[in-house]
């Protein structure tokens, strides 16, 4: 039997493999201390890994909040502030086509308190913006003054360019601008606006004044933009082939006295209106008042023939002038024989326009020239709206001179009214360049049976008479051509006229007056040195209806006799 050795109690028992073996044991006795170690190292980490991220993320803050504010500077240098001007209403066409608009610019400012070197700043502006003097800049920069205006409406580039100079006390202000996307187009309808974006012309200042916009916001013209090009361009074409000082013209609504277009040459571009003259932005159409001429026999035989005191067959003596006083009353295209009432005016006779108007008498004719509006300023939108002169007094002379257009001066716009009133079956016509299609009648001025002899006599005009240039196959037109001596100092000029041509069209059912008018026009070889309103104005007529009339909706129609023909009323060579 073998006994166990006796071991010392000052002496640790030694570890046999079996206790090895055991886990709890080797934990507890054999790793313990670096257990306590590492677990320390472990919550030393964490807490250091926990500073690192509350400082990146106070630093992300920070950078964001940064960014944010230097995006803020940024936004400052290129998007100034809101408008301080009122927005305009859009400004469009029958059609919906944008005339005039508003977009947002930026404007340059100085705070010249802030300025540390004006001279330096002058010099570097001067160099970004050479339309701006430097010495003008440093004037303006070493004033002091809490706010200082250096340029208005800066484009992009430009605002680019001054913003890239980093001069301190320079900002810029966000403001509205007006601009007119067709260019001179319609330029003495619309009018222009200032600095400041208010209407000091045209609809645009009719527009400050007046409630004018539709349901949808904007104000709606009766113009069609596609009609108003195509007059204007035939206006500026015959300009130059007549050597004419100016023209104008109006195209009317026989029925609602909508203006269609309208158009005074020469013009402005309202987006720069102050680079014209003076004489580009006056409206001829609508301001200026003119004698027209023979364009007022289609009034005076009309009073004569609804006064019932004349009529189609009647005949006037026009084979010697008619003196008055020291004044004589002669024919240009002189017939000297006895004519009837469609031959005087179709002749276009001074001498037998006289007479006639000499039976419907002094008031008579006044009255009716009035009833049509042409003795008074026409109210319309524009607030261009001329005032016609009368003679004062309105003596048997005055009647009779101004029975073939002389010692009367009215607008164009107020004859084509007129005009209009005469073929519409006799109701009064306001021009209004409102859309307004639903617009009813004015008052009966004339007899619906007045109205459709005149028309006959309009369509005689262009059949045999002096307005035969102005026919268009498909659109039969009716008219009188106008020739007048412009008045001078003493008396008139015979080398100076004004030639017109009042039409309507189509001639079968009239839908559309129309007036043309040139300023001087000379002779050319291919009008054997001619200037009347025959060889130019009628011409001129013809190629606008030929251009416009598709373009109103006006469906073309067989060619359309003058039923006064077939009366035998004239005689035809």
């Amino acid at each position: 039997m073998t006994r166990a050795k006796h071991m010392p109690h000052n002496r640790a028992p030694s570890i046999g493999y079996d206790m090895i073996a055991r886990p709890e044991f080797a934990r507890s006795t054999t790793r313990k201390p670096e257990a306590r170690a590492l677990a320390g190292g472990r919550r030393r980490i964490s807490l250091a890994l926990g500073f690192f991220v509350v400082a990146f993320a106070v630093l992300a803050g920070r950078l964001a909040l940064l960014g944010a504010a230097s995006d803020e500077n940024v936004r400052t240098a290129y998007v100034p502030p809101l408008p301080v001007q009122s927005a305009r209403p859009d400004i469009v066409d029958r059609n919906g086509e944008i005339l005039a608009t508003d977009i947002i610019t930026a404007s340059l400012f100085a705070d010249a308190r802030k300025m540390s070197s004006p001279d330096e700043a002058a010099r570097k502006l001067a160099r970004a913006l050479p339309e701006l003097s430097e010495d003008w800049l440093r004037e303006k920069l070493s004033s002091g003054r809490a706010f200082v205006w250096l340029k208005r409406d800066l484009s992009p580039r430009q605002q680019y360019a001054v913003h890239s100079l980093g001069i301190p006390g320079l900002d810029f202000r966000r403001e509205l601008k007006r601009v007119y996307p067709n260019g001179r187009v319609a330029a003495h309808v619309l009018g222009y606006v200032d600095i400041d974006n208010r209407g000091i012309a045209g609809i645009e200042k009719y527009v400050d004044g007046h409630d004018a916009v539709s349901a949808d916001g904007q104000v709606e013209l009766s113009l069609d933009v596609r009609v108003q090009h195509a007059l204007t361009a035939e206006l500026a074409a015959s300009m130059e082939t007549f050597s004419a000082k100016a023209a104008s013209g109006i195209v009317i609504d026989v029925r609602s006295g909508e203006v269609m277009a309208m158009a005074s040459l020469p013009d402005f571009d309202p987006n720069d209106p102050t680079a014209s003259n003076e004489d580009g932005r006056f409206n001829r159409a609508s301001l200026g008042v003119y004698e027209m001429g023979s364009t007022f026999k289609a009034f005076t035989v009309a009073a004569a023939l609804d006064s019932g005191r004349v009529h189609l067959s009647d005949r006037y003596d026009a084979r010697k002038p008619i003196k008055v006083a020291r004044f004589t009353i002669n024919d240009f295209h002189a017939e000297r024989r006895v004519m009837s009432v469609p031959e005087v005016f179709m002749h276009s006779s001074n001498i037998g326009t006289a007479k006639m108007v000499m039976d419907v008498g002094r008031d008579g004719h006044r009255e009716f020239l009035d009833k049509l509006g042409l003795l008074d300023r026409p109210s319309i939108e524009l607030p261009e709206a001329g005032a016609p002169i009368l003679p004062r007094p309105w003596t048997d002379l005055s009647m009779m001179t101004i029975s073939y257009g002389h010692g009367l001066s009215v607008t164009p716009l107020q004859v084509a009214a007129a005009g209009a009133s005469l073929v519409n079956g006799g109701h009064r016509v306001t021009p209004t360049f409102l859309r307004n299609p639903g617009r009813a009648a004015g008052a009966q001025v004339l007899s619906g049976e007045t109205s459709l002899a005149v028309r006959a006599l309009m369509r005689l005009v262009v059949e045999e008479g002096t307005g035969s240039r102005a026919d268009v196959p498909g659109y039969p037109v009716i008219g009188k051509t106008g020739t007048a001596e412009k008045a001078v100092a003493g008396g008139y000029s015979k080398k100076s006229l004004i030639t017109s041509f009042l039409s309507a069209f189509p001639a079968n059912d009239p839908q559309f007056a129309m007036l043309v008018v040139l300023d001087e026009p000379k002779g050319t070889k291919a009008t054997y040195g001619y200037a009347t309103a025959g060889w130019n104005a009628a011409p001129l007529t013809g190629r606008i209806v030929q251009r416009i009339a598709p373009l109103l909706g006006v469906r073309p129609v067989e060619r359309w006799q003058s039923p006064i023909r077939e009366a035998s009323l004239v005689s035809v060579e």
